[in-house]
């Protein structure tokens, strides 16, 4: 007997060390399939989350700025190689093509590449000694802005989407007052330029850098309506991205800066198709809460029926 209960003990130890040695196994057979899954491509999850006609539009906008860079080179100005303003301004460009497509996907990102574009255009501003409303606005607003509206932007994100952010529009009433602030700032702001401003010889006569101070004045006022709407997430962000993509067109006609007339025919086709998206959004989401509202309130008629039904049985349960 005492044989056997040696033996059994024995074949329980043996199998036992097998079971373990088995579980080794699988365990490095599993990590080898892991090891052999490749990991995800990161420039390759890049292009495809653009869509096809994102891709189109931000090429073509990068090819042309190319070539109109070459085509219309610049000229020193203040000193400063015309070159250095050339690769400042496709840098800008780059940047701010690369923002657009961001806000209209309604990513939180796009503040991030923001930050970019405001010290690219800080420094221009300050070798071509122009501008110094825009100047102000990008450094005293638009920087801290970007910033807030990133941390807003990352608290309201879409419930099925986590990298869509949630979207809404202005009332009527608020968009007079914009409307009206927008004026006021443009005349006063635009005074004091044109009475006070820095001298410079990037314009050919004091008429048009008059005339540049005025529409400089405009386009940091609607900057700053838009920073506003895009903090707060309204749709009007992209109505006064239209305003001030042709105030900024006149600005380059009247400066000669002809790279920067590509960006502008890229922004007006991006922001069309930002306002689309986003409107489409909107629609999509409010149909969606009025549903989820309906949805809850005859959950709520429903309980509060039940509830009254119970009351009222307890009531004549109690009389009788």
């Amino acid at each position: 007997m005492s044989l056997i209960k040696k033996n059994t003990k024995e074949i329980d130890k043996n199998t036992k060390k097998l079971q373990k040695d088995l579980q080794k196994l699988n365990k490095n057979l599993e990590n080898n399939q892991d090891n052999s899954v490749k990991k995800p491509n990161k420039l390759k999850q890049l292009w495809n989350y653009f869509t096809t006609y994102e891709k189109i539009w931000y090429i073509s906008i990068l090819v042309l700025s190319i070539i109109f860079a070459f085509v219309f080179p610049e000229e020193d100005v203040n000193g400063v190689n015309g070159t250095i303003i050339m690769i400042l301004y496709l840098a800008d460009i780059i940047l701010n093509i690369t923002c657009e497509l961001l806000i209209s996907k309604q990513s939180r990102w796009n503040f991030i590449v923001s930050l970019g574009v405001e010290i690219v255009e800080i420094v221009t501003l300050i070798i071509l000694a122009s501008r110094f409303a825009t100047m102000a606005v990008t450094v005293f607003f638009w920087i801290p802005i970007d910033i807030i509206s990133f941390v807003m932007w990352s608290k309201h994100k879409d419930k099925d989407e986590q990298e869509l952010t949630v979207v809404k529009t202005l009332k009527w009433w608020q968009s007079l007052l914009v409307v009206f602030a927008i004026a006021v700032w443009t005349v006063g702001i635009g005074y004091v330029l044109a009475a006070y401003g820095p001298e410079t010889d990037f314009y050919s006569s004091d008429t048009i850098e008059r005339a540049v101070a005025y529409l400089d004045a405009c386009v940091s006022a609607v900057g700053m309506a838009n920073g506003l709407f895009i903090l707060f997430r309204y749709r009007e962000q992209w109505l006064a991205w239209y305003l001030s993509t042709f105030l900024e067109t006149a600005i380059n006609i009247i400066s000669g800066q002809w790279v920067f007339l590509v960006l502008k025919a890229g922004y007006l086709t991006n922001t069309t198709y930002g306002y689309i998206k986003w409107t489409k959004y909107i629609k999509t989401h409010n149909k969606e809460n009025s549903v989820e509202a309906e949805i809850e309130q005859n959950s709520k008629a429903s309980s509060d029926t039940e509830k009254s039904n119970n009351e009222n049985l307890s009531d004549n349960n109690q009389n009788k």
